[in-house]
């Protein structure tokens, strides 16, 4: 289209969707409208697996937990704008009509990252030109969602590109973090986390590429668990990179509790997903494995405390050491541990996911549309003309002295298919390395770690910080499982100093963006987690030593405190 009159229509389009989103809202029945009964509340505070069991004895009526969280998501999206497509009506009222009584997940709403296909909504993934475009039918995804009775009720917000731990577009706006409006809920799921974190719902379904519902989780509060590719469905979505598969975007479970998110995850791989989905593996949920490991005395537990790239802030590094120091006093093994070099896993991954060059991404702009500034940033270093390039890597390296940053900054470019398939080797021996290392040196059941070196950005943060994302990245690297609890809270007296000697200015360029925003007094209430880690497709026992993780913390009185409903 000729440029004036594409950036009129995207324009146009933005202003009608935002338009359409506020008119569904204020269309819905009086029920969503009020405030929170008594009944509601009590709702709310139920696990699913027990409204599911309240479900299938008819106590309890799926349209009434619907109200009752649509309700609260409502007020959610007043105040963080997590919301997309709200699909309760027309959509949810209706289908909620002929939920299977019977099913797992009978009666629950379930949010779903904008990118998931449902039948009669676009998926728009932040870009104008995808909107307008309603799916003629659900995703493999919403299928299984609803044969077991859930019920799928709003969609939620994410960053142009899917490559941000902020979630902002010109579409849908920004989301902000329920616990501090200034900072980000987290990207690309963070509308997600936003939604969840302020009870706005239960249990929830994202995506990760490189963290994507993990940061989410550690920004604003949550638990989620990035699960191994081939674990669980990923058909009937839409993305930024079709095609991409040098790290594998999967989609995962999100949730506000821990139960429910161990009672979720059982419930869609009891599902037999790999009967909707050709990628899922038919691997049925290891209840032996998940029972050992909750029962197991004496569990090995490796902590990697720095990922070699940016050190962690005093904030995240109490969070861990809250959990490793617990963990010990409950008579479990805890060592500390350093893998095979995560900082050439960072190298590694970044020209892995961008070897087209970012080109794929930048295709669904339209004239004027904005872009994070942070994959901008990315596009920019990609498209510099070679000679350019080295030039800088030259000056990066030698006159600034920071090889790291110069030689990551380099490696942003678009490969040959030759040259990719040398990345492809290349990660693969990093894979087995790790393989090797983890069996026949550490013999840990579990890796702990931070899930960043901060907590949450502040909007507009990821400019500076859009390469801090090794703490997570290396995991989708690996293809292992990895979860996220949430730990503490940044406290201003105790997070506020840097440890003795710590320096920014001999920092490489990654660190020095990270701590850039790094300011324990404007963080104060932010959520700050963990993450445990386990090899592929071991998502039962990840699962498991993080139950035992919060229940030796609540034991000792450390129990994370959620945000309360209002």
């Amino acid at each position: 289209m000729i440029t004036p009159f594409d950036y009129i229509e995207h324009k146009r389009a933005c202003k009608q969707k935002k338009l359409e989103r506020s008119t569904r809202i204020a269309n819905l029945p009086p029920a969503y409208h009020g405030p929170l009964s008594a009944y509601d509340r009590e709702l709310l505070k139920t696990p699913i697996e027990h409204l599911v069991q309240d479900v299938h004895k008819g106590i309890v009526k799926p349209i009434d937990i619907l109200r009752s969280y649509g309700k609260v998501a409502i007020k959610a999206h007043a105040e963080t704008n997590c919301l997309t497509e709200v699909m309760i009506s027309p959509g949810a009222e209706s289908w909620i009509e002929h939920v299977n009584l019977k099913g797992p997940l009978a009666g629950i709403p379930v949010s779903l990252k904008d990118s998931i296909t449902v039948q009669g909504f676009d998926v728009s993934v932040g870009y104008s030109r995808n909107t307008g475009k309603p799916f003629a039918e659900d995703g493999a995804i919403v299928k299984i969602l609803k044969d077991a009775g859930a019920v799928p009720y709003v969609k939620t917000n994410l960053p142009i590109s899917l490559l941000s731990f902020e979630s902002a577009n010109d579409v849908w706006g920004r989301s902000t973090n329920p616990h501090n409006d200034k900072y980000s809920p987290g990207g690309s799921t963070g509308g997600e986390s936003a939604l969840l974190a302020y009870g706005g719902g239960r249990i929830g379904i994202g995506s990760d590429v490189a963290g994507s519902v993990r940061a989410p989780a550690h920004f604003a509060g949550i638990y989620s668990l990035r699960c191994s590719t081939g674990r669980w469905p990923k058909m009937g979505t839409k993305t930024s990179m079709p095609g991409q598969e040098g790290i594998p975007s999967v989609f995962s479970p999100m949730a506000r509790t821990l139960p429910d998110l161990v009672y979720f995850t059982r419930s869609i791989i009891g599902m037999k997903p790999w009967e909707y989905d050709h990628s899922v593996h038919p691997l049925p949920w290891q209840s032996d494995i998940y029972d050992q490991t909750k029962d197991q005395k004496n569990l090995r537990i490796g902590v990697m405390r720095s990922d070699g790239v940016v050190p962690p802030s005093p904030a995240c590094l109490r969070a861990l050491s809250t959990a490793t120091t617990a963990l010990s006093t409950a008579g479990h093994t805890v060592i500390d541990l350093f893998p095979p070099s995560p900082a050439r896993a960072l190298i590694l991954a970044s020209s892995l996911l961008n070897a087209d060059g970012c080109r794929t991404f930048l295709s669904y702009f339209r004239t004027g549309e904005w872009n994070d500034p942070g994959a901008a940033q990315m596009a920019l270093y990609a498209s510099l003309p070679r000679p350019i390039k080295y030039l800088h890597y030259l000056y990066t390296k030698y006159v600034k002295r920071d090889p790291f940053w110069a030689e990551l900054l380099y490696n942003f470019r678009a490969r040959s298919a030759h040259e990719q398939w040398e990345l492809v080797a290349e990660r693969e021996a990093y894979k087995a390395e790790w393989h090797a290392w983890w069996r026949d040196e550490a013999k840990i059941d579990v890796l702990l770690c931070p899930p960043n070196a901060t907590p949450a950005v502040p909007h507009g943060g990821m400019k500076d910080a859009v390469a801090s994302c090794g703490y997570t990245f290396l995991f989708n690297l690996l293809d292992y499982t990895a979860g996220v609890i949430p730990v503490t809270h940044v406290d201003r007296e105790l997070d506020g100093l840097l440890p003795a000697g710590f320096a920014t200015k001999g920092m490489n360029g990654v660190a020095r963006g990270a701590y850039k925003h790094y300011d324990a007094g404007k963080m104060h209430g932010l959520p700050v987690g963990v993450q445990i880690v386990g090899q592929r497709l071991q998502e039962e026992k990840v699962l498991a030593v993080m139950e035992r993780v919060v229940e030796i913390l609540e034991h000792e009185g450390k129990g994370y405190g959620l945000l309360d409903i209002e």
